[in-house]
């Protein structure tokens, strides 16, 4: 398609007409309620696009007295058709075929019944340039996750919106505590110094705006009774909105702006596996198989994912780890309805289109059948090319992880088409290596199973993130253990993942300690740490390592996309080198508190001679030379090295 330079429209001007025409439905909602005149309280998507590869574009309407409706287009340029009304008359589903010389403005869609007439409102947006937009993240990049109520306050005015008062709260762990994308994009040049490439933001999705007068978290230490505030962004009541604790469309649109200006890619968290527990659509369902279940009668997920990779399971053993409600409480939405994947399908493409955004996290991975994740992706790639997506599955074992990713037709001859997944099976060996002091040789029971995954080295691997007690709160973990492990991380074979805070040595133990305040985000903290005279001496020596790290992977090539090779394993030691076409480095580990001597043999596939020198760049240590086909030398307690060989 051609792009063309985006306008005031494109930018949030067409977003306000639909606000407009949504003030006008509520000045008329009483009068039409009472004549029985049929209402649009809702039309998703609000807009979409002339010359995309979505066309027709299906519409959900949700309003009142609809039952029996005539829908008909009130300009030029559009077409509506396939018309599909519920029982109740409260939802209505259209296409809307757009021609692909429509110019961009409004398009009101007429609604008649024989008790009256509304108009829905409907928009034609011009595209965003592709240059500088829908990038994807690869190999050069380092993701950073923030939860954006828990990293920076830019924006005072939204802590406590009219529409969801009491939910703000910092001295509980379950509350709104005020960050939001302001606050992102204030402190943008604060990650750009640290390293960080690429942001994953947790979902921003407008999440529930009242207290619950139900007992969800009864081991909180709140109180007896804890508001589901959903800060976390997991429990969408609205999928085309932004929190009102966050910002607006505008804001996240001007986030993406300006971490691209600095170089910066975004990453939006996305979840097509199940609603809040307070969306409308829970008492009011589009369609009787909107969800698998009701409210009142479900299954709940039983997280036994391993049965989806398992030939031999049957299709009911199956049922409550696709079926299931996530954790008995959030809806669970299902793919198999032709309207629900259509909504998903084009819910993403919106978020991609209306703000430039350039990749997808996708939550909770295996709980939705692999044919829907084929035909989203499918989806996805045919309009934005260079976006990707990685998923999560949270489990330890490889076989189970490389079942979702894309590039390979499985058993049930579905690709899933997933570009990457987060390498849950290596995190879970790198903690209790580098915080417990255990034996090395465990990271390699996981590498050694790498044949399993199309793409091994697409996974993104990581030290932490909002679903885990935070690296510091592990048995044993030291600020020693926590450097050994990030030289892990961004030195292995993968895409580097940090989370807000491990880079200043933040504690945290599980959900919600995990997800403290990020010091100096508000304005009142005692002090900032996102500048270095606010960092205690801790977070001061490793915020530098860690910036020496990431400066060093940066410069490195192999260190980004190198092929990876060991060369000597021990208990306490481990040895490996990355090498490209041009260049080779070796990067070694002492896990003992104890000195070690570092021995391997080099093989003639490195293409280091007898005689080359190789010294270490991530600080201070005795150069290394290639002796008789072998490095022999003494490691200090609990140190890394990345040597890289000297100029001759």
């Amino acid at each position: 398609m051609k792009y063309r330079a985006p306008t005031a429209r494109s930018a949030g001007t067409g977003i306000s007409c639909i606000l407009a025409f949504l003030i006008l439905a509520q000045f008329t909602s009483s009068r039409a309620a009472i004549s029985g005149a049929p209402e649009a309280l809702k039309v998703e998507p609000p807009n979409w696009w002339a010359g995309h590869s979505i066309n027709p574009v299906r519409l959900l309407i949700r309003g009142n007295n609809l039952k029996g409706a005539r829908v008909e287009a009130t300009k030029r340029g559009i077409k509506v058709g396939n018309i599909k009304i519920n029982e109740s008359g409260t939802y209505l589903f259209i296409d809307v075929t757009i021609d692909h010389r429509a110019a961009d403005g409004s398009y009101p869609i007429r609604i008649t019944t024989t008790s009256g007439s509304t108009l829905a409102p409907f928009e034609i947006t011009s595209p965003l340039p592709g240059a500088g937009n829908f990038l994807g993240f690869n190999h050069d990049d380092v993701i950073y996750l923030i939860m954006p109520d828990r990293f920076a306050n830019g924006d005072p005015s939204n802590d406590d919106p009219a529409v969801s008062h009491g939910l703000l709260d910092r001295s509980k762990a379950r509350y709104y505590h005020g960050g939001d994308l302001q606050g992102v994009i204030n402190r943008l040049p604060y990650l750009q110094d640290l390293g960080v490439t690429a942001i994953w933001l947790n979902p921003i999705y407008d999440n529930n705006n009242r207290l619950n007068e139900r007992e969800r978290y009864p081991d909180e230490t709140d109180g007896p009774k804890n508001p589901i505030t959903d800060y976390h962004g997991y429990g969408a009541i609205d999928f085309y909105a932004v929190d009102e604790h966050f910002g607006d469309l505008k804001k996240f649109r001007k986030l993406v702006e300006a971490a691209h200006s600095l170089g910066i890619k975004v990453i939006q968290d996305q979840v097509a596996n199940h609603t809040g527990p307070y969306h409308i659509w829970v008492k009011y369902p589009p369609t009787t198989t909107w969800f698998n279940g009701t409210e009142a009668n479900h299954l709940a997920n039983n997280w036994q994912t391993h049965l989806l990779m398992d030939k031999y399971a049957t299709d009911e053993l199956k049922l409550p780890v696709l079926n299931g409600w996530f954790i008995d409480i959030l809806p669970d939405l299902n793919q198999d309805d032709p309207e629900v994947a259509k909504y998903i399908i084009q819910n993403t493409l919106w978020w991609i289109g209306m703000t430039g955004l350039d990749a997808i996290r996708q939550d909770t991975l295996p709980y939705v059948p692999r044919s829907f994740w084929r035909d989203w992706m499918t989806a996805i790639k045919r309009e934005y090319p260079k976006v990707n997506i990685v998923g999560e599955a949270l489990d330890g074992l490889p076989a189970q992880v490389a079942f979702f990713q894309g590039g390979v037709t499985r058993f049930d001859n579905i690709d899933s088409k997933i570009d990457t997944e987060f390498d849950y099976p290596l995190f879970f060996p790198t903690r209790r290596v580098f915080a417990e002091g255990q034996s090395m040789r465990q990271l390699l029971d996981i590498l050694n199973q790498d044949y399993l995954y199309p793409a091994p080295q697409n996974l993104v691997t990581l030290l932490g993130s909002h679903d885990v007690q935070r690296f510091m709160n592990e048995r044993g973990a030291t600020i020693e253990g926590l450097k050994l492990a990030y030289t892990f991380v961004l030195t292995v074979r993968g895409i580097p993942q940090l989370y807000y805070g491990d880079e200043i040595a933040m504690r945290g133990g599980n959900d919600p300690d995990n997800r403290r305040d990020f010091p100096g985000g508000w304005p009142h903290d005692p002090r900032n740490a996102f500048e270095p005279s606010g960092r205690t001496p801790e977070e001061k020596e490793v915020f530098e390592y860690v910036k020496r790290a990431l400066r060093l992977r940066a410069e490195i090539e192999p260190l980004r996309r190198g092929r990876m090779i060991h060369l000597d394993i021990q208990d306490q030691s481990y040895v490996f080198a990355r090498m490209t076409e041009s260049k080779t480095v070796i990067v070694a580990f002492n896990n003992s508190t104890q000195p070690a001597q570092i021995e391997a043999a080099i093989p003639p596939s490195l293409k280091l001679s007898n005689g080359s020198m190789l010294r270490n760049r991530l600080g201070s240590g005795a150069e290394v030379r290639v002796i008789n086909g072998k490095i022999k030398f003494t490691m200090a307690p609990r140190a890394a090295v990345i040597l890289e060989v000297m100029a001759q």
